[in-house]
């Protein structure tokens, strides 16, 4: 079986891209192949200019530190730790000495508004909060590039767009972000919307915000 098939698009820098499409539509494997996790068996891969699709494990992995960050559906944090400690492990991962690491993380949680939680575990943080430290570990590195795979589906509404607001606050900061979603609620935070069904691309929708078609409205209105 084909998970995808005649796939191809370009994802500019500083783009905002959700995917969607209903399970088994090649919406996971098109993320495993991005952020150099899998291999397509046949096509090319261009990250930044280069071709990646066939480079030897070793300089993937590097690639995937350096300009990849990962965000899940699960968390996975690890129990044991507590938030200050699961951000911290790409970086000791890295090499990154200790003084450093300890600024790098504490801006990282203060950016996804977690200051005041830096030293909870998991099991005392709400799953929203558990996104959030998921997120300021996907960001240590400073990727410029995040992959985020259902990274509101375990969340009531509130906390859903709560962490919504955080992509899009780091997408205005510059970060390309490309997420998997089934909701069209999460998918219409993103600029342009990518529709898979049976492996294929079918569908490339750009979306306009609401706020910026208000802003347009007041100038038009503001002019004399």
């Amino acid at each position: 079986m084909i998970a995808l098939k005649d796939v191809s698009f370009q994802v500019n820098k500083n783009e905002f891209i959700a995917v969607m499409g209903p399970s088994g539509s090649g919406k996971s494997t098109l993320m495993y192949i991005l952020g150099c996790l899998d291999r397509a068996t046949n096509g090319s891969y261009y990250l930044d200019g280069q071709e990646v699709s066939r480079l030897k494990e070793n300089i993937l992995a590097d690639i995937r530190n350096k300009k990849i960050g990962f965000v899940f559906q699960t968390y996975n944090l690890l129990p044991r730790l507590n938030a200050f400690q699961n951000v911290e492990l790409p970086l000791i991962y890295a090499g990154i000495s200790r003084s450093q690491r300890k600024i790098i993380v504490k801006n990282s949680l203060i950016q996804v508004g977690l200051e005041n939680r830096l030293f909870h575990r998991p099991n005392q943080l709400s799953g929203g909060e558990s996104q959030r430290v998921g997120i300021a570990r996907a960001l240590v590195n400073n990727p410029s590039i995040l992959l985020a795979d259902e990274p509101t589906g375990n969340l009531d509404s509130k906390s859903g767009e709560e962490v919504m607001q955080i992509f899009q606050n780091l997408n205005e900061q510059g970060k390309t972000i490309i997420l998997v979603t089934h909701e069209r609620d999460i998918a219409n935070h993103a600029k342009r919307i990518f529709h898979f069904l049976d492996g294929k691309l079918v569908g490339d929708e750009l979306i306009e915000k609401p706020i910026q078609a208000i802003e347009q409205l007041k100038h038009i209105l503001s002019v004399s």
